[in-house]
């Protein structure tokens, strides 16, 4: 099977996931002990990927142009996330008067687009270089998927009061990253480029938008659960050779 179709395919279980996150939501009431363990492993996991794994490679691959492009993914991100939608939380909504506009949680779900999209990118950049590689960073990319359909699914239920628009919601998320998988593939010659700035993605995504949610709660528990993500990854490394 070729690199695109696993990627493809991986990027349907991804978007899944997303679906199953914003079905929990109008599913019943979830405590936030619930979504902050589940981000804490993705957050250690992911963190190791990127920096263990896709910008070492992605340095190997374009060396010269490495350092500003992992800077370019983080600050696209940033930018989209932050100065366009204004207020945002990456992991349980709780301040739903801010999103109490659907013209806010539209923005906020173009913020999710974009991060999406590097999803994607970075799928296709991985099984480009080595299919562990690929295998790593969909396992990053899998464990912050439902906390991420979470996310949407209560903005959007915040703003509209329907589930059915956290579902559409999602469900372009799942789009967009199918996108960026495709997109990918269309320049696979720049698989250096488009893996180092979705390194960047990815270190923004757990430095900046998952570790700020897990130091809100405190305990020796929520930190070995960010270190049990960081170990995962070294075990697969290893199990992968």
């Amino acid at each position: 099977m070729s690199y695109l179709w696993i990627s493809l395919i991986l990027g349907l279980v991804a978007g899944i996931a997303n679906l199953l996150g914003c079905g929990i939501v109008g599913a019943r009431p979830w405590s936030r002990s619930f979504l902050t363990y589940f981000i804490a492993l993705g957050a250690g996991f992911m963190l190791a990927t990127a920096l263990a794994e896709m910008i070492p490679q992605s340095f190997k691959l374009s060396p010269a142009a490495t350092p500003l492009l992992v800077l370019l993914g983080y600050f696209i991100v940033h930018f989209f996330e932050h100065s366009w939608p204004g207020h945002f939380h990456f992991g349980e909504e709780t301040h739903k008067e801010a999103f109490i506009k659907p013209r806010a949680a539209y923005t906020a779900l173009g913020g999710l687009l974009i991060h999406t999209f590097f999803d994607g990118v970075a799928i296709t950049s991985g099984f480009l270089v080595s299919t562990s590689l690929g295998i790593l960073i969909f396992g990053a990319i899998l464990l912050h998927n439902v906390p991420e359909g979470f996310t949407m699914g209560s903005i959007m239920m915040a703003a509209r009061d329907d589930i059915r628009s956290g579902y559409w919601a999602v469900s372009a998320l799942a789009l967009s990253r199918i996108i960026g998988i495709l997109s990918m593939a269309a320049t696979h010659r720049f698989v250096g480029y488009g893996l180092a700035i979705s390194g960047g993605v990815t270190l923004y995504v757990a430095a900046s938008d998952l570790i700020p949610e897990v130091n809100k709660a405190h305990g020796l528990r929520i930190a070995l659960f960010v270190a049990g993500g960081v170990a995962a990854v070294i075990l697969l490394q290893k199990a992968l050779e």
